[in-house]
């Protein structure tokens, strides 16, 4: 697919900004498992935290498939600096925008898009995973405000956000239409951050638990109309589905990079590993499924920009892309040998790194059972 000057502009900026600034670091941040701030700060200053909105809520003004070329270049480098950046964006920002009253976007949007907030996204509880449904926080109107009482698990961003975007029910007697979706700010009383997740992969990248305790939450904070969260909900993750298709496929890139360029200076019996044809097969495999990944993930930005359906397609992308990822970075471990096995080379973190993508945003069965609901037309 084709881009156009100023998302060729866009990719070339971030790809080096990842190369001089995340590069150096990403082997670092992983193992003691640091928040990257100064990072995130500086791509703030540079508008990647608000790249898909409009400038008039402080953006950067460009489209979807703009912002998922900065998650790839982002990813291919650092799968935590990645998800950190589609988690703020995909989930923290883009329900404000789409679902927020003008107040609440004036409020929010110009901080978070700026990059001096972070925003995140509470949906998964301990008994509510893959089954968001079975939401269990509620939020009961007490005159002005809301009480919110429950708990969120694996909360990407949650340490360090200044709101929360979360789903809570307002109705139990009225199921998954009786959930209801709220924006909650840092410092709320009753709203406080628990225990921190010890992690396979992205372990720069922070995950926590969040509480919430009679924690009044003011009534203008409802997102929506109450009941609606929901629909909210599932229409936030056909979006998001895209941005972590985008890390797959930035985590395969890196690994394939590594990987061919571990084989043209590694020699054994006498010859570079690109000499063997054995070698030379798992190059060409690589790349044919990254460029078919590339393909499905471009694809379902470019519909998205178009304001054209794109539930089929985000959930495809997702599906193979992470899947893709997963097959290319064990190849990359293999053609490195015992090195790859080893934490001297990144292969084996952009594997672990890699896992998040095939559960995250809705695992692999999940986007099987979309893709399965859309080709038999039930949604």
């Amino acid at each position: 697919m084709d881009l156009n000057e100023e998302q060729r502009m866009l990719r070339d900026m971030v790809r080096d900004f990842a190369q001089h600034e995340l590069a150096p670091i990403a082997t670092e941040i992983d193992e003691e498992q640091t928040f990257p701030h100064e990072p995130i700060r500086k791509m703030g200053e540079l508008g990647l935290m608000g790249i898909p909105f409009p400038e008039s809520y402080g953006g950067a003004g460009m489209d979807n498939l703009s912002y998922t070329l900065a998650v790839e270049e982002i990813s291919k480098v650092c799968g935590s600096t990645g998800l950190t950046l589609a988690a703020h964006i995909s989930l923290g920002c883009w329900p404000i925008f789409a679902f927020g009253t003008e107040e609440q976007k004036q409020k929010y949007l110009p901080n978070l898009c700026g990059g001096k907030w972070i925003g995140a996204y509470g949906l998964t509880e301990p008994q509510a995973g893959s089954d968001a449904g079975a939401t269990q926080t509620t939020a009961v109107l007490k005159g002005d405000h809301y009480l919110v009482n429950g708990t969120k698990q694996f909360c990407t961003n949650g340490s360090y956000a200044q709101t929360v975007v979360i789903s809570a029910l307002t109705d139990k007697s009225k199921g998954t239409k009786g959930i209801s979706s709220f924006i909650i700010e840092a410092g709320m009383p009753g709203f406080t951050v628990g225990k921190k997740e010890n992690k396979l992969g992205c372990r720069a990248s922070n995950t926590v638990m969040l509480h919430f305790e009679d924690c009044k939450v003011p009534k203008e904070n409802l997102l929506g109309q109450e009941g609606e969260g929901f629909k909210q909900m599932l229409t936030t993750l056909d979006g998001g589905r895209i941005s972590i298709a985008a890390m797959a496929l930035g985590l395969a890139e890196g690994a394939y990079e590594a990987a061919l360029s571990y084989a043209k200076e590694r020699k054994q019996f006498g010859k570079p590993l690109t000499k063997f044809q054995a070698t030379q097969f798992k190059l060409a495999d690589m790349l044919t499924q990254i460029e078919a990944a590339r393909h499905l993930t471009y694809r379902s930005a470019v519909l998205k920009d178009q304001d054209r359906p794109f539930i089929q397609e985000s959930a495809m992308a997702k599906l193979y892309a992470s899947e893709m990822a997963s097959r290319v970075c064990l190849q990359a471990i293999q053609i490195h040998g015992g090195y790859g096995y080893t934490r001297d080379y990144p292969v084996e973190r952009m594997f672990r790194d890699n896992k998040l993508t095939e559960i995250g945003e809705g695992t692999s069965e999940i986007q099987r059972l979309v893709i399965a609901r859309t080709i038999l037309g039930e949604k």
